[in-house]
């Protein structure tokens, strides 16, 4: 199958930053056989590579001179099933929450909590995006995936992916060396419902349902992520800029001192985590306007795009955020999303 390459392509349609910038090569592939036929193409791949999925975990900075790749392979369906569980593989372009929606209406167990998270399938364990007490990891079998180098197709399971804080081997040493094009998760047909965050309990007792479901939790992370996060349809963002610092017992206690009503989760018995969104807010952030970007009212961790600004002005917000916690409270926070 034949695809086209697309030169001097706008990727501002293609981030949910809204940032405009060029990519010098184009393509978007839409099934095996024409990512099989592009790959047998050498000469493309002889200039840089980057991987596009929904675009809601990149920040691009500048024109990108090679090749951008655009990830727009579709299919859902169930490969295997037990009494207990199912095995459902999803193609890596199907919209995340769409896949979350599926397993939803068919009562399959396990990522209701990651709804309405944007991106697609093939990007979700590259991030290993997680909500409320769940994470990709959690449910993840394997993954298929062709090394744009060699062109051959490679099998990854949860062990050879790494796993961290939202954080994979495609993040790190492999990054934009392998395509996904699908996920296996393997899903509960009698799921242990996960509600032990507190803002998603204290949803979930306000919200009127006569029996506790996994659509039930959908519905509260749901009605949670739309009062707090604003559709980068309207505004431009790319949902939580920064992951939430893991920081030493005693750096807290030192800090809980000043900060008596600092916030935290014990990770081990020698760290914790402090919420960076409440880090950001205690720095007078929340809500700020800098020329045409800032940082949503709603929640401190969100970077928003208020009217065609360029990366330049994100970048010098997100270092003067940065600065600011380090100045007063020692800590570095470090970007959650890709810096391009």
């Amino acid at each position: 199958m034949t695809f086209v390459v697309q030169n001097n392509f706008n990727l501002k349609p293609y981030n949910t930053m809204g940032i405009s910038v060029a990519a010098k090569n184009f393509v978007a592939i839409n099934s095996d056989p024409m990512l099989k036929t592009l790959l047998t193409n050498r000469e493309l791949f002889e200039q840089d590579i980057l991987i596009l999925g929904g675009g809601s975990n990149i920040l691009l900075t500048k024109n990108f001179s090679g090749l951008v790749l655009h990830n727009e392979l579709k299919g859902i369906k169930l490969i295997k099933e037990t009494e207990k569980h199912v095995w459902i593989q999803a193609a890596a372009g199907e919209h995340w929450h769409d896949f979350v929606m599926y397993c939803i209406h068919n009562n399959y167990g396990g990522v209701e909590n990651l709804s309405l998270i944007p991106g697609t399938v093939g990007a979700a364990p590259v991030q290993n995006i997680g909500a409320y007490g769940v994470e990709i990891q959690d449910m993840f079998e394997s993954l298929e995936a062709y090394e744009l180098a060699t062109g051959k197709f490679s099998c990854f399971t949860k062990e050879e992916c790494e796993f961290a804080y939202r954080d994979s081997v495609f993040k790190t040493k492999l990054n934009n060396q392998f395509i996904i094009t699908q996920v296996t998760y393997k899903l509960s047909k009698f799921p242990q419902l996960n509600f032990s965050y507190a803002p998603l309990e204290e949803t979930l007792h306000s919200m009127n349902f006569s029996i506790l479901s996994i659509k039930v939790i959908s519905d509260a992370v749901i009605k949670i992520r739309q009062s707090k996060l604003p559709d980068p349809k309207e505004i431009p963002n790319t949902g939580s800029f920064f992951k939430n610092p893991y920081i030493s017992v005693s750096h807290f206690d030192s800090l809980k001192s000043c900060f008596p009503n600092i916030p935290s989760y014990s990770v081990n018995a020698n760290t914790v985590k402090v919420p960076a969104a409440w880090l950001i807010e205690q720095c007078g952030w929340k809500g700020k306007k800098v020329g045409n970007v800032g940082v949503y009212e709603k929640q401190a961790l969100v970077l928003i795009n208020h009217n065609h600004g360029d990366a330049k002005e994100i970048l010098n917000l997100v270092a003067e955020i940065q600065n600011s916690v380090k100045t007063k409270f020692e800590i570095v926070l470090e970007p959650e999303v890709q810096i391009i």
